[in-house]
């Protein structure tokens, strides 16, 4: 499949390690130079490298908190009118609802929400002008199927589904679409993270707790990064411009549904 991106540009954010890692590198296999953003330096550098040394591609790196005025205004700096952006971070952690506090929630909020919107209100108008742009938030699978222990997680990502629905449809018309990839479990810190209390509990690895739980997946398996990294590619190709404010789920079929 051609999917027409060479010589694009495109900002990944929270792209040192993980699903957004996956999408600057998949991004890069078809020729899109891409600026990649994350709060550790090092682990932005090495990834860098990986990318330039597998895909040949033109990488910028920016180390900052994109969550923050001062972080995003340095990777708009050094991107400022990408063609495609990507937009990830971070997950708030898990626990009980009634231990959370205001400052919690407005965290989970800036990270999940709001640091989205404000990088979709940058780079969308010069997009438009352009006639091509390309908008993925990455999300999680827990839009539509919540997961108990992750409930600043399901509010703050479901707020952003919620808003991207109404102005995908409104730059449509201008080959600009937004959409969203909903990962389920993909093998990643972040999984590992979240599934550390349970091993725990059952006085197992993390890694025995992750294949334990994989087992219950009509895939019989936890995703690799590498699959979420084609999924953005797909949706970021110039013969996807038909697909608009839609959220593709990508966890192995685990929910359970005739409409996805």
């Amino acid at each position: 499949m051609d999917t027409g991106l060479t010589g694009r540009t495109a900002l990944v954010c929270a792209a040192s390690k993980g699903l957004g890692r996956a999408c600057a590198m998949a991004l890069a296999r078809e020729g899109v130079a891409v600026t990649i953003t994350a709060r550790g330096a090092e682990a932005l550098e090495q990834t860098a490298a990986d990318i330039r040394n597998q895909t040949g591609a033109t990488v910028t790196i920016v180390a900052g908190d994109i969550t923050t005025e001062a972080g995003r205004a340095a990777a708009l700096a050094a991107c400022p009118n990408p063609d495609i952006l990507v937009n990830n971070a971070g997950g708030p952690p898990p626990g009980d609802f009634r231990n959370w506090e205001r400052d919690d929630w407005i965290k989970a909020l800036d990270a999940n929400m709001l640091t989205p919107i404000a990088l979709i209100k940058a780079t969308v108008d010069g997009m438009i002008e352009r006639k091509f742009g390309r908008i993925v938030n990455i999300t999680s699978g827990s839009v539509k199927s919540p997961i108990p222990t992750l409930g600043m997680s399901n509010g703050a990502r479901a707020g952003l589904t919620g808003f991207v629905a109404g102005l995908a449809r409104q730059v449509a018309r201008h080959n600009v679409t937004i959409n969203g990839l909903l990962p389920g479990p993909f093998l990643t810190d972040r999984l590992r993270t979240t599934n550390a209390a349970a091993a725990a509990k059952a006085g197992r690895s993390v890694e025995e707790e992750i294949a334990a739980r994989a087992t219950n997946s009509p895939a019989g398996r936890v995703g690799d990064p590498a699959e979420f990294g084609d999924a953005c590619v797909f949706l970021c190709a110039a013969s996807s411009g038909f697909i608009v404010g839609q959220n593709l789920l990508l966890d192995g079929g685990a929910f359970n549904s005739m409409l996805g």
